[in-house]
């Protein structure tokens, strides 16, 4: 019996040892909220007491009529400028207060509501998301359709200003999430880099009037973020999505990719979706994008 003992210990410390024991995949948590959820799924979750709607619309737009229960940070508080550049992020310390306020903690089901006007706005609810993800709020959603789908559903509205209780949120930094000018320049010819601007933007026949010139990223493959949409502006469903995703990056879930835009703000599009919905685990986003690298003429650049 002492001797059967000790074999089955040999046998365990052999597996625990072992290359294949060594090289198996560290699993993700699973997620406690879908990463895009319908109105009617926030409508019948509106009591929970871990969720919480964070509005990141105007503070006038707000007041004029939100979800019940929803409180108001400005996206201004979660992306600024720095020097010429936009929607840069904000320092931690800032960061962790606002997260704080709005009653937040590792806990929390965070759903992000914002409007869907025009396609840049689209994507503050994205780039709330992703910083969040960043200071380590693992589950963090974008209500499909933002406010003026829940409007145009007749779901109920409020007019009452949320005060939310605030928490002490600690935050716990996932520098993974960005890349800078410097680390993406290593990368050229590694990583698979991402452009998700439209296509005329992405072949050099426009651009917008604060990107120093026309051009993209040596390298980079296009897969513009209006794809990512029905023509009723809703998500479209995962299969067509991954499709998408997978012609663009491959199938690869663990391959480096890199996705950056004009500003760092719609490319969260694509990010999010990739890492939240389509499990590619190693996605960064270039914060500086178009903007920075297309200002330095020595950054390789076509066409």
């Amino acid at each position: 019996m002492r001797k059967m003992t000790w074999l089955k210990a040999v046998v365990l410390a052999v597996l625990l040892v072992s290359p294949l024991a060594l090289a198996a995949p560290v699993q993700a948590a699973a997620r406690d909220i879908d990463p895009i959820v319908s109105t009617d799924w926030l409508q019948k979750n509106l009591d929970n007491s871990n969720l919480v709607v964070v509005d990141v619309r105007k503070v006038e737009e707000y007041k004029a009529g939100h979800i019940p229960g929803a409180v108001n940070i400005v996206y201004g508080t979660w992306a600024v400028k720095k020097g010429d550049l936009l929607n840069e992020l904000p320092a931690i310390d800032d960061l962790a207060d606002a997260i704080g306020s709005a009653g937040i903690d590792q806990n929390s089901l965070v759903v992000i509501v914002g409007k869907t006007d025009k396609v840049p706005d689209q994507f503050d609810m994205t780039r709330v998301a992703w910083t969040l993800k960043y200071l380590g709020v693992p589950n963090v959603a974008i209500l499909n359709g933002g406010q003026n789908q829940w409007v145009k559903e007749n779901k109920p509205v409020s007019q009452d200003m949320t005060k939310s209780k605030e928490k002490s949120f600690t935050p716990s930094v996932n520098k993974d999430l960005f890349v800078d000018k410097a680390s993406l320049a290593g990368k050229i010819g590694k990583a698979d880099i991402l452009d998700n601007r439209a296509p005329a933007f992405f072949e050099g026949k426009e651009k917008l009037p604060f990107v120093p010139k026309a051009g993209r990223i040596k390298g980079a493959v296009n897969l513009p973020v209006g794809q990512l949409f029905t023509p009723e502006g809703l998500y479209k469903d995962k299969a067509a999505l991954e499709a998408l995703a997978q012609k663009a990056a491959g199938s690869d879930l663990n391959k480096e990719i890199i996705a950056y835009c004009d500003t760092g703000k719609t490319c969260t599009g694509w990010a999010f979706i990739m890492t939240e919905l389509l499990g590619y685990k190693d996605v960064k986003v270039y914060d500086g994008s178009s903007m920075e690298w297309l200002a330095d003429p020595n950054a390789p650049s076509e066409p």
